[in-house]
């Protein structure tokens, strides 16, 4: 019997409406979809955002990435996710995983690949790209990334803030992803930087609970909650 294939579907940063043709199509067609979670009694966005592509008979399977910093724990969760799927794909049938943003942009569907094809080294992967959450951040702002032959920096924040001060040294536009409970500290950096009123923020983009604000001075009291699921552009001009 032939092995199954994987197909790794990103689904955007929440409009349903930006899932590429392509993703939508497998989704319609997919009898074993796998959607990622970060506990055991949370949602999942991922299928959310993709539930209106899905087959009514489709048979789903939660996977639990947890959110922990722990290597350990987290081979664990991506190697007995792994041998879930190949468990499907073994048996000759096609299963898709689902993911917010781009399934290759700092992604969990990065190390589950990896650890299915330890499990199961003749698995075939196929990956869909999906518009990543900085591109819809753009887009609602009206914030250019990139002109002529300017830098773009992608930094996923976290709490060494070292890599985001050397990134706002140089000029050119600086992706800051995952900001999450760095909000306030990230908002102290740009001001000190003198960077605040050249930046825009995005959290939720594209779904019921989006908040755009270009004005990040007005951030400055709000919860630390207010920066999960949210994205800072930032445009740095340096004289060189």
């Amino acid at each position: 019997m032939s092995i199954g294939k994987l197909y790794g579907i990103g689904v955007g940063p929440g409009d349903p409406e930006l899932i590429t043709v392509k993703g939508a199509k497998l989704l319609g067609n997919c009898r074993q979809l796998f959607v990622p979670k970060a506990k055991i009694k949370s949602e999942s966005l991922a299928l959310d955002i993709a539930q209106n592509y899905i087959r009514a008979d489709v048979e789903i399977t939660e996977l639990v990435f947890p959110m922990v910093s722990d290597r350990q724990k987290l081979e664990k969760s991506w190697r007995e996710s792994a041998l879930k799927i190949a468990e499907v794909l073994r048996k000759g049938g096609d299963a898709c995983f689902i993911t917010i943003g781009d399934p290759l942009l700092y992604s969990t569907y990065i190390y589950l690949v990896r650890a299915l094809l330890e499990v199961e080294p003749s698995a075939e992967v196929e990956t869909i790209p999906g518009i990543n959450a900085f591109s819809a951040v753009a887009a609602l702002t009206s914030f250019p990334v990139g002109e002529g032959k300017e830098l773009i920096t992608i930094v996923p924040t976290a709490d060494d803030f070292g890599a985001v001060g050397d990134a706002l040294k140089k000029s050119g536009t600086v992706v800051l992803m995952k900001v999450g409970k760095r909000l306030g500290s990230l908002l102290g950096i740009l001001e000190k930087e003198k960077l605040i009123d050249d930046a825009v923020f995005v959290a939720y983009a594209g779904q019921e609970k989006e908040y755009i604000e270009t004005d990040l001075r007005k951030l400055k009291n709000e919860k630390p909650e207010t920066g999960y699921l949210s994205t800072i552009l930032v445009r740095v001009k340096r004289e060189e």
